[in-house]
């Protein structure tokens, strides 16, 4: 079983202390608070789709805890910002970065709804100023066979729905992502086979595992358009099949709740959809995996860990499961 480290990071890497500021002026900065502030201090969002917006206060966690961080080499940020999968601007690689500038982001908030007891729209600003925020860096499988090394900055999503209080009925938890067709340009593809807004599903106990994280940063600053600002879904077990990006509506339900891919293609994606190396997808191997950066002259290819080496955090949520059944 891998065992989690703290990361070596050089210190060219480390935020300066100097430059962090609070959260509400953080907030500010970034253009996350609505009426009169973001109007006034709003920033460039075309600018920060390549710089990965403003510095984010945040608390590292402990070394170590629960699968937090890895000691294995960070992805550069370029690939993890330039190489990415948000079909709402394109289904090539690069379409995100090229067109998501033009999705506005803010003001933002999350309506939050089904077996609650307290539903209603949460504004991001008072979200974020409630539940600190945490760096973790996670070892992430996409699903087409390539991977990554990111530092998140977020908090956990057992904190938010903690805060709503489940009901006994609470089962499953449904995500929306935004669906604005002016702003989404794959949205407005001719042929295009999903149905739009996209959706996703966890059950309840893998939502609530400490590993799941609503990420708003990464690599020490808000996250850029095209990687699913302002807040986006982190299940490091089931990256990129359950890597919803700007959140709009979460449910909680009874029932298991319908996703987007597995609508769209039930033969090749499940509910659960885990990293598992021992089941094939349809058109490829899940044994490998080809870790960012990579070349056809350099091809980083390395064996695919089952959950993404995060099994003893999570093996537990399956057990007597059939995961080639249930996939």
């Amino acid at each position: 079983m891998k065992r989690f480290n703290a990361p070596h990071i050089p210190s060219s890497e480390i935020t300066p202390e100097s430059i962090y500021v609070r959260r509400r002026q953080f907030m500010k900065a970034a253009g996350l608070l609505g009426g009169a502030a973001a109007t006034s201090l709003a920033f460039d969002a075309s600018a920060a789709v390549k710089t990965g917006g403003k510095p984010l206060q945040f608390t590292p966690a402990s070394p170590g805890a629960n699968g937090f961080h890895t000691s294995e080499d960070q992805t550069p940020f370029s690939d993890a910002s330039q190489y990415c999968n948000f079909y709402e601007f394109g289904t090539g690689k690069s379409d995100p970065a090229d067109y998501a500038h033009e999705m506005r982001t803010e003001p933002w908030t999350i309506e939050i709804a089904g077996e609650v007891a307290r539903p209603g729209k949460l504004n991001l600003e008072d979200v974020l100023a409630k539940f600190p925020l945490e760096e973790r860096i996670y070892r992430l499988r996409c699903v087409e066979a390539w991977s990554m090394v990111i530092p998140w900055l977020g908090f956990p999503l057992a904190a938010l729905l903690q805060h709503v209080e489940p009901t006994s009925k609470a089962k499953y938890v449904a995500f929306e992502t935004l669906h604005r067709p002016k702003e989404m340009r794959g949205t407005r593809s001719f042929g295009s086979t999903i149905d739009w807004p996209y959706r996703e599903g966890l059950r309840l106990d893998e939502a609530m595992n400490p590993l799941t994280l609503m990420a708003v940063g990464m690599y020490g600053k808000t996250l850029p358009n095209q990687n699913g600002a302002p807040i986006r879904l982190v299940v490091p077990w089931k990256y990129g099949f359950k890597s919803i990006k700007s959140v709009v509506r979460i449910r909680l339900t009874e029932e298991q709740p319908p996703t987007s891919w597995q609508a769209q293609n039930p033969r090749e994606y499940g509910f659960y959809s885990n990293v598992n190396p021992e089941v094939d997808h349809p058109r490829w191997s899940q044994k490998h995996e080809r870790r960012l950066p990579s070349s056809i002259f350099s091809p980083n290819r390395i064996p695919t860990a089952k959950f993404n080496g995060y099994g003893e955090q999570v093996a537990q949520l399956y057990q007597g499961m059939d995961l080639a059944k249930y996939y």
